[in-house]
């Protein structure tokens, strides 16, 4: 299996000539265009095109604009190939909205999952993993199995502790992908603010790593999207994630958006 980042939690999967995309992101400024001029600024992450037309599957880890582009996934999947994302709560919520509409104006093939769910598509399995928002929006982690080997996405994940049960359940784990920055979020559908990190921090990704019996870690979900002040990350995010990861029972590999992994 050839495993490829593609900037930001962008991951495409690629075997025997077919491909799977993960929250990849063709057009990270569409996050904020919301806040319309305001978010002119913001510097943006870089970020790299899946393969046009070959996905059987874009896997979403939940339904956040920067991990949720309908753009992308348009782009990216073959013809019958389906968007598949956690099941939406009765509840309306701001937050979930843009990636919503914009899935259902691009009219692509959609089915919800709940945690533990799997689904086949084409040489990939998929099976939705354990992960808590850090909104409390629903969102999951995605593991994929393709010739013998397992990629587990976290998505933006906080930490938490159902890291034993998805390796004893689902392990182990060849590659993991992390989120790593630690953002801190003010956003006016939900004051008041919390001061506590909506995604994973360093230091928290590499303990996650070691929990889930990880082989190789790939930090992702840093390098962007700084704006005042609704998005606060972690500025030395990749630093520090290295320094913690220093030491521990798997190989920590950073790569630059549209690397593929070696080895």
């Amino acid at each position: 299996m050839q495993i490829r980042w593609l900037g930001w939690a962008g991951v495409e999967l690629e075997q025997g000539g077919e491909t799977l995309v993960i929250d990849p992101l063709a057009d990270p400024a569409g996050t904020f265009a919301w806040r319309g001029d305001a978010a002119r600024d913001v510097e943006l992450p870089p970020v790299e095109a899946a393969s046009p037309g070959r996905a059987v599957a874009g896997l979403v880890s939940h339904l956040h604009r920067d991990h949720t582009d309908a753009g992308a996934l348009a782009g990216a999947l073959t013809d019958g190939g389906a968007v598949h994302h956690p099941a939406a709560t009765e509840e309306t919520n701001l937050a979930l909205a843009q990636a919503d509409h914009e899935l259902g104006a691009a009219e692509l093939p959609r089915r919800a999952v709940e945690t533990w769910d799997s689904v086949t598509a084409g040489p990939f399995t998929c099976t939705a993993l354990p992960a808590v928002d850090g909104l409390g929006d629903p969102q999951v982690s995605w593991l994929v199995e393709a010739d013998g080997r397992r990629v587990l996405h976290l998505g933006d994940t906080v930490f938490h502790g159902a890291w034993w049960q998805m390796a004893r359940r689902a392990g182990p784990f060849d590659v993991v992908f992390a989120p790593i920055n630690g953002a801190v979020v003010d956003f006016p559908h939900q004051q008041p603010p919390s001061p506590l990190p909506a995604a994973m921090e360093p230091e928290q990704a590499a303990l996650a790593g070691e929990l889930l019996g990880a082989g190789i870690v790939v930090p992702m979900h840093y390098g962007g999207y700084a704006f005042e002040p609704h998005y606060r990350p972690i500025e030395d995010a990749l630093d520090r994630f290295e320094r913690a990861a220093r030491g521990r029972p798997y190989r920590a590999a950073p790569l630059a958006p549209g690397e593929a992994l070696a080895g």
